[in-house]
């Protein structure tokens, strides 16, 4: 199981990610900003509001949440959206 290390807000609901093996990349949560748990995401505001669990997955305070490994594996489809860093640079910062 992949585990997030870090997720960073970006203008106009993106999403950088980075994961514990290093791999990081950015994704576009426009699309998925629908449902009852996720269209309060729709305030910019609101949305900054993201962190990691202490599972490694991404949240924000309302309960919506996106899995870790469902988010590996679609980021690695995406090879421009993604990029391996060196491990001295994923330290938690929370």
């Amino acid at each position: 199981m992949q585990s997030v290390t870090d997720a960073k807000p970006l203008p106009n609901f993106h999403l950088e990610v980075t994961f514990a093996d290093g791999f990081r990349g950015e994704i576009d949560l426009r699309p998925r900003l629908f449902g009852t748990m996720f269209e309060p995401l729709r305030d910019q505001a609101f949305f900054e509001r993201v962190f990691v669990d202490e599972f490694g997955a991404v949240c924000w305070p309302n309960g919506a949440d996106l899995a870790p490994d469902a988010l590996y594996q679609e980021l690695r489809r995406v090879p421009k959206a993604a990029t391996r860093v060196p491990q001295a640079t994923t330290s938690k910062d929370f």
